[in-house]
């Protein structure tokens, strides 16, 4: 199983939005440096914590479609045990 980004997750979108997270974070660095209200700064935060969860939705509903999918759809049960559990630890890891 080739073990890279499904060419079925649109690449640029996924960069468009991780570019706006990085404009967003550093957006939040300068509100600390002009001692902007807390409250501000949380709320931002918790929209940078909402836009990192969408790319991580989009990448893992695409795995789950493409990888997993395909490796079920192949009918070899070991290798499908195999991904079965890669993905129940990435959905643990991505959910904590």
């Amino acid at each position: 199983m080739e073990r890279k980004l499904a060419e079925s997750n649109d690449k640029e979108a996924l960069i468009k939005r991780l570019k706006r997270i990085e404009g967003q974070v550093k957006g939040i660095q300068n509100m600390i440096e002009e001692e902007r209200y807390c409250v501000d700064i949380l709320v931002q935060i918790s929209a940078i914590r909402s836009a990192i969860n969408k790319v991580g939705t989009i990448v893992l509903e695409n795995h789950i479609k493409g990888c997993v999918s395909h490796t079920i759809k192949s009918g070899n049960e070991e290798v499908t045990e195999d991904v079965i559990n890669e993905l129940m630890g990435t959905i643990t890891k991505f959910t904590k």
